[in-house]
């Protein structure tokens, strides 16, 4: 059979799996996270990218191996029972990714593997040149591509993707025209219904959700031009669209109704509040099914419809406020100020909204006061929790583009440690990476040593009945920071010079 052709069996697709791998311990990556990583806290999110051609193909299962614990040896023996699988990787777990892919391959020479994300999307042939394991990888949106190839179509007429294509006088690299974005959002099958078929829910833990949740989209894409996020400018692409509010809204009662264990849903689109009048058409429908539900949320979101949320069972909103610096917002392209930032935030809890506020240190533009800026910001804005990460390049975006250029990158294989946890792999002058590693801890010490702060994760983890969850929580991020500050100080001696440390707690 050459690789241009398929033959699925009785008019049924090839036998499909579709798999988030198994990679570092505790890795949450790839189909699962615009910021690939092991966290400082055991978390995962949820697949939601592969529920979709899961649920469109039949005797399709979705694997999910991180959260579910499966590893390497497992899902090799479990690809031995597929015809086609389906691997979405990242740039973090790459190469893990593909010598996964070839020790399948080994162990079951008859399957076919497609690579899918951001990697693959950015660079096409560096993947298929590099992993013989690979018959096909697809740019960008995907679940059409991979549904077609199940279903007998030949690669050369499936759009979306690339392929070796193999002759007497060698073989060479084809890449298909490109696929037009999915428009029809009703047209998906469920998630949810993939998750009820596939999954464990309780497996899937975010700190600052209740326990178990459930994320989903209600839209694709996002119109703003952050430099540095990885999905609309690899995946989802900046067009925004939107499913309708009654199919959403029918999603969440039938789910519901299916997992009467799950706590809180979780609206886990780019942006999801972005256009009022459509945030507040689907709250008076969520409003009648007496759901609590988050969502992420933009700083120019207006109090009206932050109120429509509240009054509808929004719980909490993550918001990327991302610095405290002025220059550094227009740096990234943020399309926010820091006032507006406040204004939001005061919004929020004068309505009585939980804000999860994420920060990130290394963008653009960033110096040692800049870093003074975005913390004592961020102390000023009190919001409930906080993540503080590391500014990452990843190759494909407008952040990469520009430390490439400017020598920024000091070494692309150094964005992770040997656990997948985040390292900084930026230098800019007078802000060596090693400082910028080491605030990230002081950062997380100055908001959360406060005793306001400190009282409130408490009280919160004793109201909610989480106190063991918080003690797990807070072991696995205390080993953390012990092993990175240790990692700080070896760096440090070995340069034979010690930064002046900012003062953090000011």
């Amino acid at each position: 059979m050459s690789p241009s052709q398929t033959v699925p069996t009785a008019n049924k697709p090839l036998k499909t799996l579709l798999l988030n791998p198994p990679s570092f311990e505790n890795f949450d990556g790839g189909a699962s996270s615009r910021w690939p990583a092991t966290r400082e806290i055991e978390s995962y999110w949820y697949p939601v990218w592969l529920a979709y051609p899961a649920g469109l193909l039949e005797g399709s299962r979705l694997l999910d191996a991180p959260p579910h614990h499966v590893s390497a040896a497992e899902t090799i023996e479990i690809c031995k029972e597929y015809e086609f699988l389906v691997l979405f990787t990242s740039t973090v777990g790459w190469e893990g990714d593909q010598r996964l892919a070839e020790a399948i391959k080994a162990a079951n020479p008859s399957i076919k593997v497609a690579f899918v994300g951001p990697p693959v999307t950015t660079s096409p042939d560096k993947a298929l040149n590099e992993c013989s394991a690979l018959d096909f990888i697809c740019r960008r949106e995907f679940d059409y591509s991979v549904v077609e190839f199940a279903q007998g179509k030949p690669l050369s007429e499936i759009l979306g993707i690339s392929y070796k294509a193999h002759s007497a006088t060698g073989s060479k690299v084809v890449h298909n025209p490109d696929r037009p974005q999915a428009e029809d959002l009703d047209a998906m099958p469920w998630a949810t219904k993939i998750y009820k078929r596939d999954m464990d829910v309780t497996r899937y833990n975010v700190p600052f959700l209740l326990h178990p949740y459930i994320a989903l989209y209600s839209t694709r894409g996002c119109p703003a031009q952050c430099t540095f996020c990885l999905w609309p400018q690899t995946l989802s692409g900046h067009a925004w669209r939107k499913r309708s509010t009654d199919d959403v809204a029918a999603e969440l009662a039938w789910a519901k109704q299916n997992f009467p264990e799950v706590k809180e849903f979780f609206f886990d689109d780019d942006t999801f509040n972005i256009q009022k009048a459509r945030t507040i058409e689907l709250c008076e429908k969520l409003k009648p099914l007496n759901l609590t539900w988050s969502c992420t949320s933009r700083v120019t979101t207006d109090r009206d419809t932050l109120k429509a949320m509240k009054d509808a069972g929004c719980r909490l909103l993550i918001v990327g406020f991302e610095s405290g610096d002025p220059q550094i917002l227009k740096n990234i392209k943020k399309g926010a100020t820091v006032e507006r930032a406040r204004a939001f935030a005061k919004d929020c809890n004068d309505l009585g909204l939980v804000v999860h506020g994420d920060f990130i240190l290394g963008l653009p533009g960033e110096t040692k006061e800049s870093i003074q800026n975005t913390i004592n910001f961020a102390k000023s804005l009190d919001v409930e929790t906080i993540q503080v990460s590391i500014a990452h390049a990843y190759p494909g975006t407008e952040f990469f583009d520009y430390a490439e250029k400017n020598g920024f990158i000091t070494n692309t294989d150094a964005m992770m440690d040997a656990g997948g946890h985040q390292m900084a792999h930026i230098e800019y002058p007078g802000l060596p990476k090693e400082y910028v590693l080491e605030m990230v801890h002081k950062f997380y010490d100055a908001y959360y040593f406060r005793p306001k702060a400190a009282f409130r994760v408490i009280w919160k983890a004793v109201v909610n009945r989480d106190v063991p969850r918080l003690y797990v929580e807070a072991k696995a991020f205390l080993k953390l920071r012990g092993e990175r500050m240790k990692m700080v100080k070896d760096a440090k001696k070995l340069q034979g010079k010690t930064p002046d440390p900012l003062s953090a707690g000011a």
